[in-house]
């Protein structure tokens, strides 16, 4: 069977190759085309196009590379035509990925959406156009099966895909050695992937680290950029730069820093405390903060509906801030308390087999 992906992010292109691998399990006569990345590649097929050339980050954002965008999307539906899959599945990404989806379902192409839209968080009247155009929808985050039944749209919940990847992680017993940390303590900083994140978030991360002499400071750099565009912010600062090794970094990690998204979740399935920060635009904040319906932006305080992890977000992203939350959660009863409650979280999350599952209900309802 012929299988188009679309996947425009790091994390999306992580879920994609896992499930690739899956759906060869289930389909001996798998074929991949697909916009995604390195991991994907990886599980061979061929790649269109790379996420590093598809992503971009809130509305200002997007406004200014429109052009870009509308390139991709009209290449993206000539390539689908063209190849002919005998089904479309989308990766969240859903700026790009709906659009894909209304053009694949008005030519009679089969339309699977892995990883729901947030439409919970805003224009929630979204999901009455996703049922018109997503033949079957497949949820990682447990509160969406209820929210889509209040909308009258029957979806599956099929656990989430990251506890998949930590489940298949084996922690590398060198990588204190090779990496020069010595028995010093570690403090992850998780900047994001995309280059706007990254150069509004790295600098507040790194202004306060000489306040914790008694730490080593690493940065889970995105595989996307080199060496020396992340030394641009670090200068002299004795930092340490991470390729492809963020697992590795949150296992012997004893506290992190970490951009809001998909990584606040992995940071806390890997049980280490955080402090979520986010800056975007000033028009896309205010935008919003006009439109999102939600309380929280970080995917651990959304699964638990309350506050487990402190969110510093715009003008709260400041070094005074981040420094005095980070001592919280360093030791004593602020460490302590995070710890429990990413015991309530894991519960909710249950156990791996996200993308195994989500393969077999699409060979299910294909056949």
């Amino acid at each position: 069977m012929k299988y188009y992906l679309v996947a425009g992010e790091a994390s999306g292109d992580l879920h994609g190759a896992n499930l690739m691998k899956a759906l060869k399990t289930e389909d001996s006569e798998a074929v991949f085309r697909y916009s995604g990345g390195d991991k994907m590649q990886a599980e061979g097929g061929e790649l269109v196009k790379h996420y590093a050339d598809m992503a971009f980050m809130g509305f200002t954002e997007v406004l200014l590379n429109l052009r870009t965008i509308f390139k991709n999307l009209k290449a993206c539906k000539e390539d689908i035509i063209k190849w002919k899959p005998d089904v479309l599945i989308l990766i969240d990404f859903p700026g790009f990925n709906l659009k894909i989806a209304e053009f694949a379902k008005a030519r009679s192409i089969k339309v699977c959406y892995y990883i729901s839209p947030k439409v919970w968080a805003w224009n929630q009247k979204r999901v009455l156009k996703i049922k018109r155009i997503v033949d079957h929808m497949f949820c990682i985050l447990p509160f969406e099966v209820d929210f889509y039944k209040e909308w009258g749209m029957k979806v599956d919940y099929v656990g989430n895909p990251l506890l998949d990847e930590i489940a298949q992680f084996t922690p590398d017993i060198n990588f204190r050695e090779a990496n020069q940390f010595g028995d010093n303590k570690i403090i992850a900083l998780l900047p994001g992937s995309r280059k706007q994140e990254i150069e509004r978030l790295l600098p507040v991360m790194l202004s306060i680290t000489e306040n914790y002499p008694d730490y080593i400071f690493a940065i889970a750099a995105a595989p996307t950029f080199t060496q020396s565009y992340y030394h641009q912010f670090t200068g002299d600062k004795k930092i340490k730069l991470l390729f492809n090794n963020t697992y590795n970094l949150l296992h012997y990690a004893h506290a992190a820093i970490v951009a809001s998204g998909t990584a606040t979740l992995e940071t806390a399935l890997f049980k280490v405390p955080q402090v979520v920060v986010y800056k975007g635009g000033a028009i896309s904040i205010a935008i919003a903060r006009m439109l999102v319906k939600i309380k929280f932006i970080s995917l651990v305080n959304l699964i638990v509906n309350r506050k487990i992890v402190t969110e510093l977000i715009q003008e709260d992203c400041n070094p005074q801030k981040l420094s005095g939350e980070l001592k919280i959660i360093l030791s004593g009863e602020g460490r302590d308390e995070m710890l429990k409650h990413y015991g309530e979280l894991l519960l909710l999350m249950g156990k791996p087999g996200a993308s195994a599952k989500t393969a077999k209900l699409i060979m299910a309802y294909l056949n």
